[in-house]
């Protein structure tokens, strides 16, 4: 059953409950483009790449502790940079990177799924998002500067991006 074996990205020994900074990458399932085009380096959101970034930015309020840094919504994929500031007090439960991820990918994939029913959204195969996700630590501002151009910059890299391009 060795195929059957999930591989975890996760950066062994770190506990992702603790404050920090933290860039996520999450893609769509089978790469599908769902959330619009690029045209000119440019990302033209549809109305579920509207909806991607809207659910990113309800993270604040979901998670108080959670700042909502940077996004931006790819045909296929998103990036997001977010800082959990949560110290937990005695007894209290912290906040975990899954929790986020899994509570957005889970708002995110309901409203699709109504949007498809009723709103004529073109529908998606099995699931929407893929299973798994990407994430890294940001050890400090230097590298916090450089992820957020990253972000920034991605809609004008688009063509050179032999991993996600699906036009």
């Amino acid at each position: 059953m060795e195929g059957n074996r999930r591989v975890s990205l996760r950066l062994q020994g770190y506990d992702y409950n603790q404050t920090g900074a933290y860039f996520v990458t999450i893609c769509v399932q089978e790469r599908a483009c769902l959330f619009g085009k690029i045209a000119e380096g440019t990302m033209h959101l549809s109305e579920a790449g509207c909806m991607t970034e809207r659910w990113f930015y309800e993270m604040e309020k979901k998670f108080p502790d959670l700042m909502a840094e940077q996004f931006v919504c790819m045909p296929n994929h998103i990036h997001f940079i977010v800082v959990n500031q949560r110290v937990p007090l005695k007894g209290e439960k912290p906040l975990s990177l899954s929790t986020v991820v899994q509570w957005y990918k889970t708002m995110t994939t309901n409203e699709y799924i109504r949007q498809v029913k009723y709103g004529g959204w073109e529908p998606f195969r099995r699931k929407l998002w893929q299973r798994n996700y990407w994430e890294r630590i940001i050890r400090d501002e230097a590298e916090y500067v450089k992820i957020g151009e990253y972000i920034e910059n991605n809609p004008a890299r688009w063509k050179e991006d032999t991993l996600f391009v699906c036009e």
